[in-house]
């Protein structure tokens, strides 16, 4: 029985070897409590910041109207109870008119600006030197903006005027060949050259002012023809009274 007893008692000692379970609720709120502190910090951030700029915003407003009374002042005149007023009377100065010998000072007195900055005197005010940098940079790209579309459109009157003297030269020459009743080998090309402008241009063959002009004084010469005229006159004399030049711009 003693034996009985004493492996009970073993038995029931096993119960120290079991470990105890942690309780979670403390694990768990700490979270919660450090979200209420990140927040109140936040709002305390938040509320600093609204302070400094609002009272940024009433330094600048009380700035604001102590320069718009100093300005009042300054361009108000001296009152004649004054006692610096009533010096320049006893000296013999009259309101209205200018200081120094026989008038020959100033009239009006020195304008007053107003500096709140700490650059010294004679400093160009930092928004209007922005001001100033800002409008001289966009003249400056106007500038380059304008002088880019002149070279342009030059190439472009370069480039239409090359190809005027080609559609004409091209002119000339049939007419010329239709006079002469002779046959002008030509490559299978669209009816009007002046529609190509917007196509693929193919190479053309180089046909220069000088070449143009000799084919129109052949015309002319030897045929009575003008082409820009349209139309074959009967004498040079006719030629030379009606028609108004040789060249397109003449026309």
């Amino acid at each position: 029985m003693a034996g009985g007893d004493e492996d009970d008692d073993y038995m029931g000692d096993l119960s120290r070897f079991v470990p105890t379970a942690v309780p979670q609720s403390s694990s768990k709120k700490e979270p919660s409590s450090n979200l209420v502190v990140s927040k109140s910090s936040s709002s305390k951030k938040s509320k600093f910041q609204n302070w400094q700029e609002q009272r940024k915003l009433d330094r600048k407003r009380k700035q604001s109207e102590e320069d718009k009374q100093t300005l009042e002042n300054a361009g108000s005149a001296i009152p004649q109870s004054n006692i610096g007023f009533k010096l320049l009377k006893q000296m013999g100065y009259t309101p209205g008119s200018a200081l120094g010998k026989e008038g020959s000072g100033r009239a009006e007195p020195v304008s007053l600006e107003i500096r709140r900055g700490r650059a010294g005197i004679g400093t160009e005010d930092p928004e209007v030197a922005k001001m100033r940098r800002e409008r001289a940079k966009y003249e400056m790209n106007k500038r380059k903006e304008s002088e880019l579309m002149e070279i342009f459109g030059s190439h472009q009157k370069e480039r239409w005027k090359g190809r005027r003297v080609i559609v004409n030269f091209r002119k000339a020459d049939a007419t010329l060949a239709q006079l002469e009743n002779r046959e002008v080998v030509v490559e299978k090309k669209e009816e009007n050259d002046e529609e190509k402008e917007g196509e693929e241009e193919e190479e053309e063959e180089e046909i220069t002012e000088e070449d143009l002009l000799n084919i129109l004084l052949k015309l002319r010469n030897e045929f009575k023809y003008c082409l820009f005229c349209g139309c074959q006159y009967d004498t040079m004399e006719a030629l030379e009274s009606e028609c108004p030049g040789i060249n397109e711009d003449d026309h």
